[in-house]
């Protein structure tokens, strides 16, 4: 009998997804919890981390770590290749922003996002990797942004990361293909957030009068795209960078 390689057994294997404690990755955890995963839920705040896995019950685990620490991001991939015994899925979701003009932008500012949200990925994508590569399968997902593809005033090194985010995710598509591994780009709008929370209304109305929808999107937009990504539905999509954002950049 031939082997369905497009559907794995996750039944046995995790989903790491990284920035989990809040925001879009808090729910593309539940999402991904709710439609049976077994998660591996990655942050650098570890009460915030811990409180999201007891949320989420039997088979999720909360790894506090930093991700732009290289040692860090080895380590816990290691250990949650033992707990779980394979590793299947891997959601490069945390990142930060640190906004500025850029000729006021200091080489620290600037630095900031690099390191957390491309190093980051660059870092968990390189360590999983190798674990998805013996199995013979997997599926990476990366949360870009639609500021990767538009470029913004007052945000050259946040659109710098994202923009490097798409064009990692295209050469580990390639590069990981032939391993039946997938790794493709979400590129979120407008999101709310608590982020987006403390906007004030004026800014609220210009942003929506920009989107064809005419709403902020939701974490769940997000997720509902990352969990078809990880499923066996998305098996021939790889290299793609699918926009999740109202019609904001049509």
């Amino acid at each position: 009998m031939t082997q369905d390689v497009s559907r794995p057994d996750e039944s046995r294997q995790a989903v790491i997804v990284t920035g989990a404690s809040r925001g879009i990755g808090a729910a593309i955890a539940r999402r991904l919890a709710a439609g049976g995963h077994r998660l591996a839920l990655v942050a650098r705040n570890g009460e915030a981390l811990a409180e999201m896995a007891d949320e989420l019950g039997d088979g999720v685990r909360a790894y506090p770590a930093d991700i732009s620490d290289w040692n860090a991001v080895q380590q816990v991939v290691a250990a949650v290749q033992e707990d779980f015994d394979g590793i299947y899925g891997l959601v490069n979701n945390a990142g930060m922003t640190r906004d500025g003009l850029l000729v006021r932008m200091s080489p620290e500012q600037w630095q900031a996002p690099l390191d957390v949200n491309l190093n980051g990925t660059f870092y968990f994508t390189r360590a999983a990797a190798s674990v998805m590569m013996r199995a013979r399968q997997g599926r990476i997902v990366n949360i870009s942004s639609v500021i990767g593809l538009t470029g913004n005033a007052g945000q050259a090194n946040y659109a710098a990361s994202k923009a490097g985010i798409i064009a990692l995710t295209k050469s580990v598509a390639k590069e990981l293909g032939g391993r039946n591994v997938t790794c493709n780009a979400v590129a979120p709008g407008f999101i709310e957030t608590e982020m987006t929370a403390d906007l004030p209304a004026k800014v609220k109305d210009g942003m929506l009068a920009q989107i064809p929808l005419k709403r902020l999107g939701r974490g769940e937009d997000v997720a509902g795209v990352v969990e078809f990504l990880l499923s066996p539905a998305a098996a021939y999509i790889t290299g793609q960078t699918l926009v999740v954002d109202g019609g904001l950049i049509i």
